[in-house]
């Protein structure tokens, strides 16, 4: 006769299941009309998706827990225990993907690279990538103890501000800059001059996020150059974004990229303002003004792979936000039934970002109409 206690695995209820250091979980997430989790094997590089059952017992594995203890929990949460077999499959599933301790890890499907081994990075001549550091978390370390003060409230509130009255008053003279950004383009000099500061924000822009990412426990994978000839631009990779501590946290590292593409350009608004300069200099630094700010605010546009999707996914509390909206909004389109099987908290978030990504769009539209009618009849 077993002397196992109820909700464990006959004969292993006292053992004590401990996930590796490397797994992450993720906080609960839409993923069409079910909530998911996401693990993640940081080694592996791997990832998949668990319902709230599968997680509630993941989670808890830390190794101060026995199965009967684990089992107990779950039977008080959900009102029903656990059988041998289901224990055995959900250990059988963590053991063989090695996300237990004591277990090899498992290398990412698709990689053919021994557990650990970086994968090299695509490179061709029309398209590919290169990293530029060896160690990109370590670079991104130093990044952040230089310039991580700017994240304390009594540096970043002030800044912030300053944004938003450069951006005031940028929609204030909307009209004198687009006729100042009309000028550049007929001035090749002063073009490239402004295209590579732009180009050199694009480069702070994707640091900044991988500091914001450093600064809430962020581990950054890769800095790097990647080219779809003509277009060259720098990336970091933020590797556990998703896990994250907190949603706002997430948010937070998603915004740190428009974010620094605005402080980018303070330095040149007061040069624009109160800078004695001739008349070709300061016309191009209000273009500079008004092209990095549509650069910027461009980057919030809620959809993929912009920031302001992430934003938005956040947000929405969703992961594969897009697809599964437009999933649920062709299902209500045509009254099918199963739209109504979708939760409360599903729909609220469908239609407001199926809303939101519609009246952005309009937004878009209506600002490029009435820019081109400006300059058409200036």
């Amino acid at each position: 006769m077993s002397t196992a206690r109820p909700g464990a695995v006959d004969g292993l209820a006292e053992y004590r299941p401990e996930l590796r250091p490397q797994v992450l979980l993720s906080d609960a997430m839409l993923h069409g009309a079910a909530t998911v989790h996401l693990i993640k094997d940081t080694d592996g590089g791997g990832s998949f998706r668990v319902g709230p059952k599968e997680h509630f017992l993941i989670a808890r594995m830390d190794g101060s827990r026995s199965l009967a203890e684990i089992g107990e929990e779950y039977a008080r949460e959900y009102g029903r225990r656990l059988d041998a077999a289901r224990w055995q499959q959900i250990l059988r599933m963590l053991g063989t993907r090695g996300l237990l301790a004591g277990a090899p890890a498992r290398p990412a499907a698709g990689a053919g690279a021994v557990p650990g081994q970086d994968a090299r990075p695509e490179r061709g001549v029309l398209r590919g990538s290169i990293r530029l550091v060896a160690d990109a978390d370590a670079t991104t370390d130093r990044l952040h103890r230089v310039v991580g003060f700017l994240l304390a409230p009594g540096w970043l509130v002030p800044l912030l501000a300053l944004v938003l009255a450069m951006e005031a008053l940028i929609v204030l003279r909307i009209g004198e800059l687009l006729d100042m950004a009309k000028e550049l383009f007929t001035n090749p000099v002063l073009l490239l001059a402004a295209a590579t500061l732009l180009w050199f924000s694009t480069a702070l822009h994707e640091l900044a996020h991988g500091v914001v990412a450093r600064h809430h426990g962020g581990t950054v994978a890769e800095i790097g150059l990647r080219w779809r000839l003509p277009v060259i631009i720098m990336y970091c990779t933020v590797d556990n974004y998703l896990y994250l501590g907190s949603r706002w946290q997430r948010i937070q590292t998603a915004l740190a990229g428009a974010v620094m593409n605005l402080l980018f350009l303070l330095p040149f608004c007061a040069l624009w303002l109160f800078a004695p300069l001739d008349t070709a200099t300061h016309d191009a630094l209000g273009a500079l003004l008004l092209l990095g700010s549509v650069q910027a605010l461009a980057m919030l546009v809620p959809l993929p792979p912009l920031d302001g999707y992430r934003i938005a996914s956040q947000l929405c509390g969703a992961t594969e936000l897009a697809a599964s909206t437009g999933a649920y909004l062709r299902l209500a389109a045509r009254r099918d039934p199963a739209a109504a099987d979708y939760p409360r908290r599903a729909r609220a978030a469908y239609r407001a970002y199926g809303l939101g990504a519609v009246l952005t769009l309009v937004g878009i539209v209506a600002a490029v109409v009435a820019a081109a009618h400006h300059l058409l009849t200036a």
